[in-house]
């Protein structure tokens, strides 16, 4: 079966738009980037969108190649006092210490919740919080499954293994090269977010396997998954890219904003 993030992210955006007129305020969110590639500015005209289609008022921080990681510091610390609610795009540039400028988002500003795990929780990371979301929906269960998650990122593998261990899952964990194939023969689920198109094809896992699909690339100039498509007809649950994870991670993070402006 395939997921439609869709009309998950449909039901969750007018929750959204709702609690933003209860609010009777403006809600404003920031989001700052380092020279982004082509596919990163797509994805934020898309979230510009979504925000605006629920009453929040999304304000991108374009800053150039040059910025030192210091100079990306200081403009979060700044940018946050001013906003409801701080997004750094990812990715960064490598010579920008990622971990220091997440680290600069203050908790009660962070919508995309990257202290998950590590600090006192409020809410889940828009992507688990998609996984949460869909799981609901379609009853699945973690509690002593085989969990395989594909990749350590911060977006995606780190805060979907703890996620999975905490709903009381056996959780292993691989880059791309470091996999064991026949580690996904034999798990009940498998979450995937490295970014190389179509990697995983129907012969390498179980028919009754659940998939979630968070890794995004290009291929041939058109937005693909980690998962081929034709490993939807095999599975028991598969959520397709595009269209899957993708549209409720944006209606997640808004709903976390939200929150965030709530308190």
């Amino acid at each position: 079966m395939l997921v439609d993030g869709k009309v998950l992210a449909a039901e969750m955006l007018a929750e959204v738009a709702a609690s933003v007129l209860l609010l009777g305020r403006p809600v404003l969110m920031t989001a700052v980037t380092c020279a982004p590639n082509a596919a990163t500015k797509q994805y934020l005209a898309m979230k510009t969108k979504r925000a605006a289609s629920v009453g929040v008022t999304l304000t991108v921080v374009e800053l150039p190649i040059d910025t030192t990681t210091e100079t990306m510091v200081s403009q979060v610390t700044a940018l946050a006092q001013e906003t409801d609610g701080l997004v750094v795009q990812l990715p960064l540039p490598e010579h920008i210490d990622k971990n220091q400028v997440l680290a600069a988002v203050p908790v009660r500003k962070d919508p995309d919740a990257f202290a998950y795990g590590e600090k006192r929780d409020r809410f889940l990371p828009p992507v688990v919080g998609a996984i949460d979301t869909i799981s609901h929906q379609h009853e699945v269960e973690w509690k002593n499954k085989r969990v395989v998650v594909l990749g350590q990122g911060t977006l995606v593998g780190k805060p979907a293994a703890r996620y999975a261990r905490k709903r009381g899952a056996r959780v292993r964990v691989y880059e791309q090269d470091t996999l064991d194939v026949t580690s996904l023969k034999t798990a009940d689920i498998i979450i995937s977010g490295i970014g190389q198109a179509h990697f995983i094809t129907p012969d390498m896992v179980q028919p009754d396997v659940v998939l979630f699909d968070a890794g995004t690339s290009e291929d041939g100039g058109v937005m693909v998954g980690d998962v081929h498509p034709d490993t939807g007809t095999v599975v028991a649950l598969l959520t397709p890219v595009p269209g899957g994870i993708g549209p409720l991670t944006i209606a997640y993070l808004l709903k976390n904003l939200v929150t965030l402006a709530s308190q």
